[in-house]
This record gives C-alpha cells, sequence and structure tokens, in this order.
C-alpha cells in the first residue's frame, strides 16, 4: 500500500510557507522603521544635505514627517522636528536617549567633552554634570560674577559711545563676540579677554574652527571603507589637532599662571574652583587631573562665548528690523530706569516686553539650532517608529520653533505671542527648545540669559539705533550661516550707526 502522493502545488506551497512568514515579518519590522528619503550606496543621504543643511532638514522632515530616518554615511541619524516627538525622546524615552555618539575622537579635548574626557574619572556623566552645576554654574556664583557683568557692559558703552560722538557705523557682531568673549574669560580664567597672548582675531578664529570641528565630525566616520582617502581630501584631522593644539596650550598656560606660588587673588574664578576639586579630589574613585580641568574649561568657554554672541546678536537684528518692537523695548527700558545712565541686572530683570522679545528671538532664530545629538542606548518607539539601539537621535529645534501646529504665523516675529504664556525656556514645553530639555538641558540656561537681558537692555537704553545710509530695514539679510550644525549664526555681520540716547 503506497501513501497517496501530495500534489506539487501543495508541496509547494509547503515549502514557500516557512519564506513567506520570513519576509512578512522582515516587512513589518521595516514598516515600524522612521519614514525617509532613499539613500545611495555608502553616501547614504549625505548628497541631500547640501547646500544648506539646515534649510534641507527642514525641507525634507516637510515631506517624511517629524521622525525622519537618515543615513549619513554609515551611520543612522533620526531627526526629530514636532513638540510630540521631543516630548518622547526628553522626556519619556529620556533614560534610553541621554547618550552621547562617540564620534572620531580629536585627543583629549573632544567633541563630547563632558562625557569622554570625565568617563575614567567618574564613569558616570551625571556626576560631572553635579559639578558643572553644584559647584561652577550654582546661583550663588552665578551672582558673584555682577561685577564682571556689569563692568564690561559698561566698557562696551563707552567704546560705542565714543563711535557714536564721531558719526561711526560699527560692526555691532564683532562688538558683541567681544563682550561675550571678555566676561566669559574674566569669569572662567580670571583674565581679560583683550590681554592674552592671544591675538583677537586670531582666538576668534580657533574658536570657530573648534565649533566647526564639533558641530561636523569627520567624513572618516561617515566612510570609513575611504578613511585614509577622505582624510587626505578634506584634512579634518590636521584641522583638529592645529585647533586643539593652540586651545590646549591656552589652557595649560592659564593652569599655570593659577599654580603660580604666592599668587594672591580676592576672587575665585572657574579656574581656581576646578583645581581646588583636583586637589581635594571632589567625589571618589578615579583622579581627576589637568586633562579633566581643560575638559570642562573648553566646555565653558566655547559655549559660553558663542552661542551668547550669536543670541545677542540675532536680538538687534529682529529689533533693528521691526521699528515697532524697538520702539516698544526702548520704552520699557527707559521708562524703568529714567536717568541713571545704566542698566542693572536687578533693572534688566524687571523688563517684561525685552524678555518677550528674547524669547521670540530665541524660537526664530536658537543659536544650536539642532540640539547636540543624542544616541540611543536601547531600542524604544518615537511616535510609533521603531528606533534602534546605536541610532543618533538629533532634535531640530529650529523645525520646532517654526511648527505651524504650534504657533499661529510661526515666521512673523511677534513678540506679543508669549505674552501671558506659561512657555518658557525650562525644558517642560517642548515646542520651544532654544536650551534643550531632560538630563541634557544647558546647565548654563541662566547665566545666558542673564547676560542676554543686560547687554541688550543696556544697548536699548544709551542708543538709538540707525541703519547705514541708503539701507532700509527690508534691505537686513536674516540668513544663516550653516557651516557648523552646532551653531547657526547672522550670515552677514551686522553694522549699525549709535545715536546716543543719553
Amino acid at each position: 500500500m503506497t501513501l497517496p502522493t501530495l500534489p506539487m502545488y501543495l508541496l509547494l506551497l509547503l515549502l514557500l510557507l516557512p519564506l513567506v512568514v520570513f519576509f512578512k515579518k522582515r516587512m513589518e519590522i521595516q514598516n515600524q522603521d522612521p519614514p525617509g528619503p532613499l539613500k545611495l550606496p555608502i553616501l547614504g543621504n549625505l548628497h541631500q544635505l547640501v547646500p544648506s543643511p539646515m534649510q534641507s532638514l527642514v525641507q525634507l522632515s516637510k515631506k517624511y514627517g517629524p521622525v525622519m530616518l537618515l543615513h549619513i554615511g554609515r551611520l543612522p541619524f533620526v531627526v526629530i522636528s514636532s513638540a510630540e516627538a521631543a516630548r518622547e525622546v526628553l522626556k519619556v524615552h529620556d533614560h534610553i536617549c541621554c547618550s552621547r555618539p562617540r564620534m572620531v575622537g580629536t585627543g583629549r579635548i573632544s567633541y563630547n567633552f563632558l562625557d569622554v574626557a570625565f568617563a575614567p574619572y567618574t564613569g558616570n556623566w551625571r556626576n560631572m554634570r553635579k559639578i558643572m552645576i553644584m559647584e561652577l554654574l550654582n546661583l550663588k556664583r552665578v551672582q558673584s560674577f555682577r561685577f564682571i557683568r556689569e563692568e564690561e557692559v559698561g566698557l562696551l558703552m563707552s567704546s560705542l559711545s565714543q563711535s557714536s560722538s564721531n558719526g561711526a557705523t560699527v560692526n555691532l557682531t564683532d562688538k558683541l563676540y567681544v563682550l561675550a568673549a571678555n566676561i566669559t574669560f574674566r569669569m572662567t580664567f580670571g583674565l581679560s579677554f583683550e590681554g592674552t597672548h592671544f591675538d583677537r582675531n586670531r582666538f576668534q578664529e580657533v574658536v570657530h574652527e573648534a565649533e566647526a570641528i564639533m558641530g561636523s565630525p569627520s567624513a572618516v566616520e561617515y566612510l570609513p571603507c575611504f578613511s585614509r582617502i577622505m582624510d587626505w581630501l578634506t584634512g579634518y584631522r590636521t584641522r583638529m589637532e592645529r585647533a586643539f593644539h593652540e586651545l590646549d596650550a591656552v589652557l595649560q598656560e592659564v593652569i599655570d599662571d593659577h599654580l603660580k606660588p604666592g599668587l594672591i587673588k580676592d576672587r575665585e574664578d572657574m579656574v581656581d574652583v576646578l583645581l581646588k576639586i583636583e586637589k581635594e579630589q571632589y567625589g571618589q574613585g578615579t583622579p581627576f587631573t589637568n586633562d579633566n580641568v581643560k575638559a570642562v574649561l573648553v566646555d565653558l568657554f566655547l559655549a559660553g562665548i558663542g552661542s551668547t554672541a550669536v543670541a545677542m546678536n540675532w536680538v538687534m537684528a529682529e529689533l533693528i528690523k521691526n521699528p515697532r518692537v524697538m520702539k516698544k523695548a526702548q520704552d520699557e527700558v527707559r521708562n524703568r530706569v529714567g536717568s541713571k545712565g545704566r542698566v542693572s541686572e536687578n533693572d534688566a530683570d524687571q523688563l517684561e516686553y525685552l524678555k518677550l522679545v528674547i524669547k521670540e528671538t530665541l524660537r526664530l532664530h536658537p543659536p544650536g539650532p539642532l540640539l547636540i545629538p543624542r544616541e540611543t542606548m536601547s531600542s524604544c518607539k518615537i511616535n510609533g517608529h521603531e528606533i534602534n539601539p546605536k541610532t543618533i537621535i538629533a532634535v531640530n529645534a529650529l523645525a520646532i520653533g517654526r511648527d505651524p501646529k504650534s504657533w499661529k504665523d510661526p515666521e512673523v516675529f511677534f513678540p506679543e505671542r508669549f505674552a501671558d504664556s506659561s512657555v518658557d525656556y525650562n525644558g517642560h514645553n517642548f515646542e520651544f527648545l532654544p536650551f534643550g530639555a531632560g538630563r541634557r538641558i544647558c546647565p548654563g540656561l541662566n547665566m545666558a540669559l542673564i547676560i542676554l537681558q543686560t547687554a541688550i537692555a543696556n544697548l536699548l537704553y544709551c542708543f538709538d539705533w540707525k541703519l547705514p545710509v541708503g539701507m532700509k530695514e527690508e534691505d537686513i539679510d536674516m540668513e544663516g550661516k550653516t557651516g557648523s550644525s552646532l551653531l547657526v549664526s547672522k550670515k552677514q555681520p551686522l553694522s549699525l550707526l549709535p545715536v546716543s540716547y543719553l
């Protein structure tokens, strides 16, 4: 007796069934991935980010949605462009998305200063963040540097008064950079920026170079199979070593000066605090060394100078472009201060309309439009999309701040939109993220706002501002420079004529 033979088509079906199940499951997994444009071999989506990466990301997110998957060379890169998705990254899954990507190393001082430099010391970036907040940027220490901030703002007003008396147009972009640099250097190093051995223009170039390197990790990382060729073509490693060697040399000189025997100082600066931590071995465990001190200092003065100067410049550009807002802000500060001659920090803190102007400027022009990238430590779901471990996540604060779903007439500069609104910088309002949110919110937020408010209030109080002859408000170029993803500054310098009010 023989078994009945199965029809050929039934046998074929049984053989194909496991393959069908396999591909179905694979398609289900792929369907959970975030949408995004097709990528090219090797390059990924790099070709779609030129010539303007920020504008390209905004346009791509409009097509593919608020959670978009790109590949930068070999690296998976998810861009977040809505308040809802940002909330999931920065709050719901903050514990999963709080790591930083380890890009190509840049020596002892790297793209990821705190995480890399402090990893051997603590094994936990949270401990170093605690040092930053409790020891360096706590309210008492921020207030202790008030005299430096007010003194440097006063010096800037005197310089502008001289230009006003001569009827000279000033490069306000440059002036504001020097102000931020002087304040940051004196608080951090106990030095005047103009008094260092570094040539001012050269130092500015080195800082911008370091920012560009941090914001644009090497093509070697993106295209490892062509590492030698790409490094030779781009010169990345040479640029990196030169820039950080110069920074390292300055930092070592500052540390050596602070360690000279017999040095007597009436006030502690941030170098003194860090050297005290090194001496006393703050915390427990692996020694805290000079390299750790340098890493914190680099983070402080790169973040403190660049972002603060960029923000002040955008505020003044929006004010000169919007005379109605300028007049309203000037009336407020002049009515408040009267004939005192200068705006103190206490006065500036009472200027409610000026605070609205600053908020509106940072909504439209966050200095760091892509919050510093994060990396997932394990898998999670964002807006229903599966995000794999070791995926880089970038929150697009620029796109979120201009999202019509969150803001009415988002491209219009209208500070009054923040009046009677609870939206603030504290990281709880995910439609407004100029300083980030969650565990990685900017620890220097309060310091930056104090400098912004005091400097802008004095500029509005002491001077009326005019455009160069023959130029109108509509001629002001508000395009940003996108050479670095870390900071986006105004492409054209802001040149204005100060006319003394007092």
